[in-house]
């Protein structure tokens, strides 16, 4: 298992209910494929840098999520054909970029 994190960008035009369901929804994808939520941070509704699919603001939530190696494949897989899901990206949280030398 690593650890991973998870930026998604989600319509913010649903319903509570919509989102709460969307939400758990990408909840079951990840334990689905083996791995667990470690940390969830909702950043809630921001205005888009740019205008994706007609929506200039999106629902934001950070996910910190433990996962086997082969699971970040199958969730953009599957983020990427809901038709909820704005953008999303998954990077490990153990890899950070080296400061440039001085």
């Amino acid at each position: 298992m690593r650890t991973y994190e998870l930026m998604l960008v989600v319509r913010a035009d649903l319903s509570e209910d919509d989102l709460a369901t969307q939400l758990e929804t990408v909840k079951g994808w990840i334990e689905t494929n083996g791995g667990k939520i470690v940390e969830a941070d909702h950043w809630g509704t921001r205005r888009l840098a740019y205008e994706i699919e007609g929506h200039r603001d999106g629902y934001y939530v950070v996910y910190t999520l433990d996962l086997p190696t082969t699971a970040p494949v199958e969730l953009e897989r599957v983020m990427g054909i809901s038709e909820n899901v704005l953008r999303y990206m998954i990077t490990r949280a153990d890899e950070k970029p080296e400061a440039p030398a001085s």
